[in-house]
């Protein structure tokens, strides 16, 4: 038995003995007292635990509500939403169409309604998706837990250019602002979701479910699997309780050094990793410590990959990699995608047990208003002085610049290659991540070379990578980002939109208000002492280009073996 097999062990025995399924289900806030918060503060959010059955009741409603939809002529459904709003909608949208419409698995109708959602605050993604939803009928979500989140707000203005207050729904907690917009505008809808539910946590509210039943998705279904793993991860005996196993798992693989959570998926399944990534690191990234998930990330050799590795490979029964089963330390096989429901209990119970593992508050996420405030503060000096406030570069060429504290990166570059190659530098194998914080449009091309960037990094320098497109990072991975352990080499890339958007009614631009979150962003990282640097481009497409010759050039991996 392996020093990890035995930690794990020890830790489940614990579990059963200290009755830990029992007082979990009983919402026994005390659970979490090592976090230092009152037990009842705590319990406040385990409206979660709640949910398998409470929305079984709801799902005649749901139904009937995207029956009248389809039955009035809409065609599209749009989520304008952020972190927990978006990638639960998100996820349904992608697995449940896969291949271009409904798999015939009895997991979506084909009358359910091509469903987009739009978390991007860049101009240009802005811009193509309002020409997506201009194409045919469509119904707008605005979905928004606090109802006051700034990107919701925004795509709701701009898409009410193209279409009446009827075309839209609003999906919020009670008294919300969003509810007395929604009220004085005359939505189509406002759909309540419960307060004591989280937003990581709200897949199984209508934030995921109203998406989910307008995409044909068989709610009822998926619900009635996550009532099924809620029954199993009631069992009082930790050893065979499927989410306190996995809790245990990564909660004692996080103690050993082995914090770098790999979830390895296929093509269909990338979009749990992604619901995956902001539930566990927006959970446990704060008081210094946390689990680093990385998602998305392309398989390597078994060689390419540092000892600070736990991987979990999650698949469909029908769909099998003999080379991700080799690396799995533990595997989850799901039956069809609706076994998703299940997923969403299973990984929100690991999660919060990881928590009690490591002795944190799995419910709040201090360092996300970090940024909220930072962005805030910027767009206020914008309003007042025509300006974002605004550091010069520490060095600029034809077409890209850098901004760094030289104090976190080291001496002041003389060049941009210089400056990247420094960074990369700081990384330590084995310990640190290279996470790439990209405020750009997430084409496939973009991300196509972005991947290729962290590909090469950690083959080259054998460490672990993120890739997050901003603004969304900054409700998911931006509280470990600010909050978790110092292990975190940043590497920000902003670049000039190809042509601006106004916000109708607003001061500034899209343009103007992705600049903020970016160097809102890039603040926070710095005021922490964070290893982070950021690389301006003229233009996209050359820029991109010329970066990753850098990065080759600094890790010593030949440009030419890349196809461009």
């Amino acid at each position: 038995m392996s020093d990890l097999d035995a930690a794990v062990a020890s830790r489940l025995e614990a579990f059963t003995t200290d009755r830990v399924a029992d007082r979990l289900w009983s919402k026994d806030g005390s659970l979490w007292a090592e976090s230092g918060k009152p037990a009842d503060e705590i319990a406040a959010w385990l409206g979660w635990l709640d949910l398998p059955e409470a929305m079984s009741a709801r799902v005649d409603e749901l139904e009937h509500l995207a029956r009248d939809i389809r039955e009035d002529g809409y065609r599209r459904a749009a989520v304008l939403g952020m972190g927990g709003s978006s990638l639960a909608p998100e996820l349904f949208s992608r697995v449940f169409a896969w291949a271009g419409g409904p798999s015939g698995n009895g997991a979506a109708s084909a009358d359910g309604l091509e469903l987009r959602i739009l978390d991007s605050t860049h101009p240009d993604a802005v811009r193509g998706f309002r020409s997506w939803a201009g194409e045919k009928r469509t119904i707008f979500c605005v979905s928004s837990k606090s109802g006051s989140t700034t990107e919701p707000n925004a795509y709701q203005a701009a898409m009410g250019e193209i279409a009446p207050a009827l075309d839209f729904l609003a999906i919020t907690d009670p008294g919300t602002v969003l509810g007395e917009l929604a009220r004085a505008q005359e939505f189509r809808g406002i759909i309540e979701a419960p307060p004591d539910v989280g937003g990581r946590y709200s897949a199984l509210t209508v934030f995921g479910l109203v998406p989910a039943v307008l995409a044909g998705v068989d709610i009822g279904g998926l619900l009635e699997r996550a009532t099924r793993m809620a029954g199993a991860c009631r069992n009082p005996d930790a050893a065979d309780n499927p989410g306190l196993r996995l809790g245990a798992l990564i909660g004692e693989a996080a103690l050993a050094g082995r914090d770098k959570l790999t979830i390895l998926t296929s093509e269909r399944l990338a979009p749990f990793g992604d619901w995956a990534e902001q539930l566990i690191a927006e959970s446990t990234g704060k008081a210094g410590t946390g689990i680093v998930p990385i998602v998305g990330e392309p398989l390597g050799q078994a060689s390419d990959y540092a000892e600070d590795r736990l991987f979990v490979h999650v698949r469909l029964r029908d769909e099998t990699d003999p080379a991700m089963s080799a690396l799995a330390d533990e595997e989850i096989v799901l039956d069809d995608a609706l076994d998703i429901g299940a997923e969403f209990v299973r990984w929100e119970v690991a999660t919060a047990v990881a928590g009690i593992v490591l002795g944190i508050d799995p419910f709040d996420q201090p360092n996300v208003q970090e940024s909220k405030d930072a962005t805030r503060d910027l767009l206020d000096a914008y309003r007042s002085r025509g300006a974002l406030p605004q550091t010069g570069p520490l060095v600029s060429e034809p077409g890209m610049s850098v901004t760094a504290d030289p104090e976190a990166i080291g001496d002041t570059p003389v060049s941009v290659e210089g400056a990247v190659q420094q960074l990369l530098g700081l990384l330590s194998p084995g310990r640190d991540y290279l996470a790439i914080l990209a405020y750009v449009p997430s084409d496939p091309w973009v991300e196509e070379a972005l991947q290729r960037i962290r590909v090469d990094v950690r083959d080259a320098l054998g460490v672990a990578t993120t890739l997050g497109f901003g603004p969304r990072f900054l409700h998911s991975t931006g509280q470990l980002h600010k909050g978790g352990p110092s292990t975190g080499v940043f590497l920000q890339i902003t670049a000039e939109p190809s042509k601006d958007l106004p916000i109708p009614g607003w001061d500034e631009s899209f343009a103007t208000l992705i600049a903020a979150q970016a160097l809102g962003d890039l603040t926070s990282l710095q005021r922490r002492g964070r290893r982070a640097l950021r690389i301006h481009l003229a233009d996209l497409q050359s820029g991109l280009e010329r970066l990753e010759a850098m990065v080759d050039t600094a890790i010593g991996e030949p440009a030419d073996n890349h196809t461009q």
